[in-house]
């Protein structure tokens, strides 16, 4: 494999961060293996990256401070650090115009001196975020490559939980595509990498240069064999990670677990914290299960790790999640995920390592998993093999690793050095594609 010079944008890339700033830093990681990579990122992720930066070549500082202090100051007084809220994304729309903006002056020298092969731009992942750099790039030798970008779930309908969530800047997303660079980004790419099956067909119009990954990945490391024996007398042990806010459903998950609760035949722990926490707990009395739930609170991500791996069941019910990296870490470290067939989740689940519970309407979610749960409870061996199914899945199809494998392929397809490779969603689906006029 030719070792590739690759500029990464990743402004926000930090492995200390959480969500889409660990996806970035993780990813460049294991590109940096294979390639010669140098990393973009802003002045307040430096010092964390440089702790741990690994086989990264060499990082490109960007230093907006004043443009990051008003940002911060926005996010902290108006929003009031609640990053679930819709808004902030449109909000920071002209922050990452401008981060890319200055990026492109400080490196154009060097883009033009041919000191790199390929641009690749891994964060942000939501797809309404356009790149200036793929117009910058136009007229130049260089590929731009984009991606993992994911977004434009629809709101499922006959759920309380979407209607509670949704906000009015909702009905303005489709209008993105007018915006500054939108057109170009998408347009001008080399490859455009989709990290769900609902992205890759709103995507479709550019079929011939659009692949799918996965927007998370899993450590390595995380994916071994667990030889705990069978015991069918013990609890199943099950737990739910994430944001106690409505889109995450976890009302929908406790409902669900609580005739075994009852029963005794199970533990429910509830990993996170946010809003819906003190509804959550009054829902864990009225059904007269709170013996045998424990809400823990916010967990820091080590500690999280730990407590996944004595679990037996992920309950992940999101009814609309993009990503949802907790379901690639449970798998890899064989932990059972019953999650929503929707979104992320659905296309990384499948019936050898997991259930997927169609959204249908709470009830039915509700009772599903229910009989999910008490199949898994009388037939132990099933579970254990669904585990080491996981284990293995998770470790030749979600790593890192051999996320930037596939990276490569797209990349040196798109140099013309290369056959094109075969990623294509796990499912197909119909949707409105983005204009590329």
């Amino acid at each position: 494999m030719r070792r590739l010079r690759v500029l990464v944008l990743a402004p926000d890339a930090n492995p200390e961060g959480i969500t889409g700033a660990l996806i970035g830093y993780s990813q460049t990681q294991a590109l940096a293996n294979l390639h010669q990579v140098t990393v973009i990122i802003r002045s307040s992720c430096q010092e964390a990256f440089r702790r741990r930066q690994g086989m990264v070549h060499a990082l490109e500082i960007i230093r907006l401070a004043w443009l990051e202090r008003l940002y911060e100051f926005v996010v902290r007084t108006i929003f009031r650090n609640n990053y679930y809220n819709q808004v902030v994304q449109a909000v920071s729309y002209p922050f990452s115009i401008a981060l890319e903006w200055q990026a492109w002056r400080q490196m154009r020298a060097h883009v033009r001196c041919g000191e790199f092969d390929i641009v690749l731009r891994l964060l942000p992942v939501t797809a309404i975020r356009p790149s200036p750099f793929a117009f910058f790039l136009r007229n130049g030798p260089i590929p731009f490559v984009i991606g993992p970008v994911n977004g434009g779930l629809p709101w499922p309908p006959g759920f309380i939980q979407a209607e509670k969530s949704r906000q009015w800047i909702a009905g303005l997303r489709r209008f993105y595509r007018i915006m500054p660079f939108a057109r170009s980004t998408y347009r001008r790419a080399a490859a455009i990498i989709a990290g769900s099956s609902q992205t890759f067909a709103e995507f479709a119009v550019h079929r011939e240069k659009l692949f799918y990954l996965p927007e998370n990945g899993v450590d390595g490391f995380l994916c071994s064999r667990r030889a705990e024996s069978v015991n069918p007398r013990s609890r199943l042990e099950l737990i739910f990670i994430g944001g106690l806010i409505p889109l995450k459903a976890c009302d929908l998950a406790l409902r669900g677990a609580a005739p075994l609760l009852r029963e005794e035949k199970a533990r429910f722990t509830v990993l996170g914290d946010g809003p819906e926490r003190r509804r959550l707990e009054q829902l864990a009395r009225t059904l007269e299960v709170d013996r045998g739930v424990e809400f823990c609170g916010f967990v820091p991500h080590e500690g999280t790790l730990k407590r996944l791996r004595s679990a037996d069941i992920l309950l992940f019910p999101s009814i609309r999640d993009f990503g949802a990296g907790v379901v690639f870490e449970a798998l890899s470290l064989g932990v059972v995920p019953v999650v929503a067939d929707f979104g992320g989740p659905g296309d990384i689940v499948h019936a050898d390592v997991g259930f997927r519970v169609p959204l249908t309407n709470e009830s039915e979610v509700v009772l599903r998993i229910e009989e999910v749960l008490r199949t898994l409870a009388h037939d132990r061996v099933r579970l254990r093999r669904l585990a080491q199914e996981g284990v293995c899945y998770a470790r030749e199809c979600l790593s890192w690793e051999k996320k930037a494998q596939s990276f490569t392929s797209v990349m040196l397809w798109a140099l013309g050095q290369g056959p094109k490779p075969d990623l294509p969603p796990p499912k197909i689906l119909r949707t409105e594609g983005v204009s590329s006029s």
